[in-house]
């Protein structure tokens, strides 16, 4: 039935008419009310996230089970990490704000490479992570406020050589510039760079090679564990990665005397939790009960159990997130 047909029944129907079906019409408004419910199915996973969560009495919350220290799988399988300790607060706050004090909640495992599909397509109504705020994700989902202060950091065997280590750990690879002939540009090009791909670190080892000019091997992985045992089998000689993470992750390896993290962030990287677009009543409703978070006494204690205590730089970083109410 074309969009003319449809029209003209809906404009009959808000007039009050009365339309006399044959056997024939009848027929066919029931494979158009069939053709009409079916189309509506992909509607409702586009409906507003607090209208869906409302109709359906749960939330659903994505999570990643290997992300430590931001979200992981402990030792009964259930989400554990920063993260998911600040998801809880949303949870409580939904329950507030549409009165569901029995509001049921499930807890559903997403993959690195198809996190954000899952957020877009309504599969999960929060992405319990922490991605990168950039402007390319922004093209596919919404961000929270930030959650953490995250950067690019740098892992390699404690026994690397220790050029590597002092011309990753001075200014040369992002202020000064490394002349074709340089010994630390001739020591760069023969190393193996391990990257998790589509991340900001890839993004911004590939323009460090492209300005530098540098030949050197650029080592795609799957996960963090995937790099840290290509540092400790030689294959890559520096895994780039978020900072928080690559620490947290040396600290859990039973080789961690062999790994060595580098005391440096080569970029900044505020992370957030993903939600669909356009659902500004769902983003605030997150936002507010994240800001609640932050300004609560008992978010320092929340924040050492995974971090430890926090610096002047990581107060500050929070206090400038809050938003007033």
């Amino acid at each position: 039935m074309n969009s003319m047909t449809f029209a003209s029944i809906r404009s009959a129907m808000s007039k009050g008419k009365q339309m006399m079906l044959s056997p024939t019409s009848g027929r066919l408004l029931s494979s158009f009310a069939a053709l009409v419910f079916a189309a509506g199915l992909p509607a409702l996973a586009s409906a507003q996230t607090l209208e869906r969560i409302q109709s359906a009495g749960k939330i659903v919350l994505g999570f990643e089970a290997n992300a430590s220290p931001f979200s992981y799988a402990d030792d009964a399988g259930q989400p554990n990490g920063f993260a998911i300790a600040l998801c809880g607060k949303v949870v409580d706050e939904v329950k507030a704000q549409l009165g569901l004090s029995d509001l049921g909640v499930e807890w559903k495992p997403v993959q690195f490479d198809t996190r954000l599909d899952a957020v877009r397509d309504g599969a999960i109504d929060l992405l319990c992570g922490a991605d990168s705020i950039t402007l390319t994700r922004r093209a596919e989902v919404s961000f929270s406020l930030p959650v953490f202060p995250s950067g690019t950091g740098a892992m390699m065997r404690a026994d690397a050589p220790a050029a590597l280590r002092e011309i990753l750990s001075q200014d040369q690879l992002t202020a000064r510039p490394i002349w074709r002939g340089a010994p630390a540009r001739t020591f760069l090009q023969q190393k193996t760079f391990a990257v998790l791909p589509g991340t900001v670190s890839e993004g911004w080892v590939k323009e460090r090679m492209l300005t530098l000019q540098l030949s050197s091997k650029l080592l795609p992985v799957n996960s963090v564990d995937e790099g840290i045992q290509n540092v400790l089998d030689g294959q890559a000689d520096v895994f780039f990665g978020p900072l928080p993470v690559l620490l947290d992750a040396a600290l859990r390896n039973a080789q961690v005397g062999s790994l060595a993290v580098l005391n440096r962030q080569f970029t900044f990287e505020p992370l957030g939790f993903a939600l669909a677009r356009n659902d500004e009543d769902f983003r605030l409703l997150v936002d507010r009960a994240l800001s609640k978070t932050y300004r609560s006494d008992g978010f320092r204690d929340l924040f050492m159990r995974w971090f430890g205590p926090p610096d002047g730089d990581l107060v500050l970083f929070y206090k400038q997130t809050v938003l007033p109410d």
